[in-house]
C-alpha cells in the first residue's frame, strides 16, 4: 500500500494509536491533515482475489436485529470462524445517528417519530444522521482489512466506487464530491456511507436509495448537509426504475469486482452454511 505520512509527532502518535487499539472510526467530516493516501492504493482493495460470502434478506429487517447480526458476524470474523461476509438488506423505517450525529439534525421529537412508525437509534458507526427504510438497500460488509488493505480512506473510496458503478448500470452519472462522503447524482445524494473498524474488521457500511419513500428524509437534516437534496433511482428514472433484486445483484457484482472478493451468494431464508445459520438465524 502506498501511504505517505507527515513526519510530525502528531502523525506518529496517530499511527501508534491505531496499532495498539486496532480501532478506527471513519467520520464523514474527517480528513486528517497528517495522513494522505495515494489514489493508486485505493482500487482495487487488494491484488489477490479472495472468496467471501453474501447473505441477502428478502423482507425488511428491524435495525436492532440487523445490528445484532452484524455484531455476531464481526466477532466470528475477528476469530477467523467465517470468511469475509456481506449482508445486504432493507430496514424497517428508522433514523440513525452516527458518532457525529447531533440532535439538532432531528426535525421531530421522539414521540413524533413513534407516531410516524419510525424507530430512532444512536449507532456506533461513523457519520451523522440518516434514514433507512424499505426500498433502500443497505450493504454491511464484514471484512478483514488488515495487511495492504488497512486503509480506511481507501475503503471509503471503494464503497463510493461500488455505488457509482451501480448507477452506471442504469445510465446514471454518479460522482463524488470533494470533502463529502457518499455517491451523488445531479438530482442529489443517493448513497450514504458510515462505518467502523474493530481490530481491522469493518461493520456498518453503505445505503443506496432505489425506490424508497424519501419523505422519511424530511424528518432529518440528512448527513447534516443543510439544503442538500436526496435522490433515488425512482426519482431519477420514474417508471423505468429497476426492481430491487436487479439493483441488489448490481451492487454485489460491483462489490465483488472493486474489492476483489468472489462472492458465494446466499439468501437468509434459504440454505445457509451451518455456521451462518447459527449466527444469523439461531443465535
Amino acid at each position: 500500500m502506498s501511504t505517505i505520512c507527515s513526519t510530525r509527532s502528531r502523525t506518529k502518535s496517530f499511527v501508534r494509536k491505531i496499532s495498539s487499539n486496532r480501532i478506527f472510526d471513519f467520520r464523514e467530516d474527517a480528513n486528517p491533515p497528517f495522513l494522505f493516501v495515494s489514489q493508486a492504493s485505493r482500487l482495487p482493495c487488494q491484488s489477490i482475489e479472495m472468496n467471501a460470502w453474501s447473505v441477502s434478506f428478502n423482507e425488511p429487517v428491524a435495525y436492532q436485529h440487523g445490528l445484532d447480526i452484524q455484531r455476531r458476524l464481526l466477532k466470528a470474523r475477528q476469530q477467523d470462524l467465517i470468511p469475509d461476509t456481506v449482508l445486504i438488506l432493507q430496514h424497517t423505517p428508522v433514523v440513525t445517528l452516527g458518532n457525529r450525529g447531533r440532535d439538532n439534525y432531528l426535525l421531530k421529537t421522539g414521540d413524533e417519530y413513534r407516531d410516524l412508525g419510525i424507530d430512532l437509534f444512536h449507532a456506533e458507526r461513523g457519520g451523522d444522521v440518516t434514514f433507512h427504510g424499505p426500498g433502500q438497500w443497505v450493504l454491511y460488509p464484514i471484512l478483514y482489512l488488515g495487511g495492504n488493505e488497512a486503509d480506511s480512506h481507501g475503503y471509503l473510496h471503494n464503497l463510493e466506487e461500488i455505488a457509482i458503478r451501480t448507477l452506471g448500470d442504469f445510465d446514471i452519472n454518479g460522482f463524488r464530491r470533494e470533502g463529502k462522503s457518499g455517491a451523488w447524482t445531479d438530482a442529489g445524494k443517493i448513497a450514504a456511507i458510515g462505518f467502523r473498524l474493530k481490530k481491522w474488521v469493518s461493520f456498518h457500511g453503505m445505503s443506496f436509495n432505489v425506490s424508497s419513500d424519501l419523505t422519511g428524509f424530511n424528518t432529518i437534516v440528512p448527513c447534516g448537509l443543510v439544503g442538500e437534496p436526496v435522490a433515488s433511482l425512482k426519482t431519477i428514472l420514474g417508471d423505468a426504475c429497476p426492481e430491487m433484486p436487479v439493483v441488489r445483484d448490481s451492487l454485489l457484482n460491483h462489490f465483488s469486482v472493486v474489492c476483489n472478493r468472489e462472492l458465494e451468494r446466499f439468501e437468509a431464508d434459504g440454505d445457509l452454511p451451518p455456521v451462518l445459520d447459527e449466527l444469523i438465524l439461531n443465535p
